[in-house]
């Protein structure tokens, strides 16, 4: 059984959009947890990921800018006036940008913070509909960069090699391949630390209900896979105007998450801050609804799984952005274990990123 959610009330370090309502002062977390705020200087705050010399890169999706958060604090813009720049990863010293058609490159940035280059367009393109069209990239552990291109709509059957895929590329933009098919949009994706596979979390479509169908956890077990899009969600419902193949020809997925809570990213805890119980677990930034009748996710899921990779079981892990009255006080987007091995957790609606540990406060 989960916990108890004992309710820690935090100070403000520095003034939120609403400060004297600071969303920290709701948010409820297993015993032994902390949060505080690592910074509210990151309008817009998507993905996240490290720089090799613990600078933080921060992607965002309305304000056009990536923002740098360094360890003394210190935020700075590195790139500006790009396209719904949500996607940030890091490889062999410079940033990769995500800009909806395009992939950009800043080199060498860590050395360049207070003068950052000017980006590099890598020669590949990608569709251009914003809808789904802001892209969550990372680098996979054969040190491809992976690139999701989403549905262009809620529910339709495009080019399966354009569209609803996930697919990796070389550093230079070459050698581009599909690795799966069948994926609705996905805003978050990681390697699990040991057996190096690939898992992603799936959006499902809208106006089926307030109560279906329930977003996915996925694991990518072989290239090629197809997890079902347009034709099934959740593994077991098939799409009432597009569903022409069976479910049972699909992967499905590890685990259902909730209808409409719009999980985007995960991370495995790979660090050591934690009890050890936590260690490989899944955490899950799940934004939050936005057409549903009641408002449901607004929240950090953890996810536990056995030693065959299958579902061991499902909690909340932080809650409290939403409260008892559906309020909304702020919308998890992405997760990222910190070197000290805090949990980071980045909320676009505050422009904040949070900081949660086990210990003493």
């Amino acid at each position: 059984m989960r916990r108890p959610l004992p309710l820690f009330v935090l100070l403000c370090l520095v003034s939120l959009p609403a400060c004297s309502d600071s969303a920290l002062d709701y948010i409820r977390l297993p015993e032994g947890f902390h949060i505080s705020l690592l910074t509210n200087q990151v309008p817009g705050a998507r993905a996240m990921t490290w720089g090799a010399a613990g600078t933080l890169f921060v992607g965002s999706m309305s304000a056009g800018k990536v923002y740098a958060v360094r360890p003394n604090g210190r935020v700075s813009v590195v790139a500006e006036n790009l396209q719904m720049p949500v996607g940030v990863a890091f490889h062999e010293g410079d940033l990769y940008v995500s800009a909806v058609s395009r992939i950009l490159v800043l080199r060498g940035i860590e050395k360049r913070l207070d003068a950052p280059p000017p980006p590099e367009e890598l020669p590949v393109r990608f569709p251009s509909e914003t809808a789904h069209g802001w892209r969550f990239i990372a680098f996979g552990p054969d040190g491809k960069l992976y690139v999701p291109v989403g549905a262009p709509c809620n529910i339709c059957r495009p080019d399966r090699e354009k569209y609803a895929n996930l697919q990796r590329l070389n550093t230079d933009g070459s050698a581009r391949e599909v690795v799966a098919h069948g994926i609705r949009n996905t805003v978050g994706f990681t390697w699990h630390p040991q057996t190096r596979q690939l898992w992603f979390t799936d959006n499902g479509r809208d106006l089926l209900g307030d109560n279906q169908p329930d977003d996915e956890l996925n694991r990518v077990s072989r290239a090629g896979e197809d997890f079902g899009y347009p034709d099934c969600h959740q593994g077991d419902i098939a799409d009432p105007e597009e569903g022409k193949t069976p479910c049972s020809a699909f992967t499905p997925p590890v685990a259902r998450l909730g209808p409409h809570v719009a999980a985007l990213g995960l991370r495995f805890y790979t660090g050591e801050q934690f009890p050890p119980e936590y260690r490989d677990n899944l955490f899950i930034a799940e934004h939050g609804s936005w057409n549903r009748t009641q408002k449901i996710g607004y929240r950090v899921a953890r996810v536990e799984l056995n030693e065959d990779g299958s579902l061991k079981r499902q909690s909340v892990f932080a809650e409290g952005w939403l409260d008892a009255n559906g309020q909304v006080r702020g919308r998890p987007v992405d997760v990222l274990v910190a070197p000290d091995g805090a949990l980071l957790v980045s909320d676009d609606q505050n422009g904040a990123i949070y900081r949660i540990r086990y210990g003493k406060p």
